[in-house]
């Protein structure tokens, strides 16, 4: 049972690998009760390797950053076609 496990773990991590603009985790169950996936995800955390973790720590400090910028260049752009309709 045990290897059944961590083989889905090792699928699920690697295939979250490449989506920087989603969450490290994937819910395992989209019908699952707010428990349930409570649950699953402390499970996931507390048997996450400590790579797996830096990795995750780092997208999530990438993902903030480039949502930042995001704002910003929006909030600009937006300040910018105020000045333009004010004159």
């Amino acid at each position: 049972m045990d290897t059944q496990k961590s083989q889905p773990d090792k699928q699920s991590s690697s295939a979250a690998a490449p989506l920087v603009s989603t969450s490290c985790r994937k819910k395992k169950n989209e019908e699952a009760t707010f428990l349930e996936d409570l649950k699953d995800h402390i499970d996931e955390f507390i048997n996450a390797s400590v790579e797996e973790h830096k990795t995750c720590f780092k997208k999530t400090i990438q993902k903030m950053f480039g949502m930042s910028k995001v704002v910003a260049e929006r909030s600009a752009a937006e300040s910018k076609e105020a000045e333009t309709v004010s004159k």
